[in-house]
């Protein structure tokens, strides 16, 4: 098959992810976790049930907290993506966040952790002072199967408070 072939039905998709504009050659119903994972070799977002149950793919579209292997890629025209890789690039360390979480044991196997990252920073631009419950039911859409619910929750509490402080 020649490559003219092998592209038809393809289209130029443009959009921003971690603050650069990219422009990729996709399927419009391709799935937005298999382009940032296969043609942007950004890995953070994990597939772990692809049927946007489990979290583990989760990215920011345009500040909402979203199932990357529900959207079509062509939703993604002209929005702006915020994976795990784009929480921390712009000073090329571990933010509070991810730091709470290494500190405290919320990173376990490594699957989930993208996900609650970036769902627990969504809730923290929401509120800066969250309750434990406040943080259970902005988390609730993400599962850890290692059950490490609790250091998790640990996590995202330090991360308020040091951010509360700095």
């Amino acid at each position: 098959m020649n490559s003219a072939a092998g592209d038809r039905g393809r289209c130029a998709v443009r959009f921003t992810v971690n603050g650069e504009l990219k422009t990729v050659q996709a399927y419009p119903m391709e799935r937005l976790l298999d382009v940032l994972r296969n043609q942007m070799g950004l890995t953070g977002a994990k597939e772990g049930c692809g049927e946007g149950e489990c979290g583990s793919c989760s990215v920011l579209m345009n500040g909402a907290l979203v199932n990357s292997c529900l959207i079509p890629v062509l939703q993604a025209r002209n929005a702006d993506v915020v994976t795990i890789e784009g929480l921390a690039a712009a000073e090329a360390q571990l933010n509070h966040l991810q730091e709470s979480f290494l500190r405290l044991g919320g990173a376990q196997c490594g699957i989930c952790t993208p996900g609650m990252i970036l769902a627990a920073s969504h809730l923290l631009q929401k509120k800066s002072d969250p309750t434990i419950e406040d943080i259970r039911e902005g988390l609730s859409g993400n599962l850890c199967r290692c059950t490490g619910y609790i250091q998790i929750f640990e996590a995202v509490a330090e991360a308020a408070r040091r951010k509360a402080t700095t």
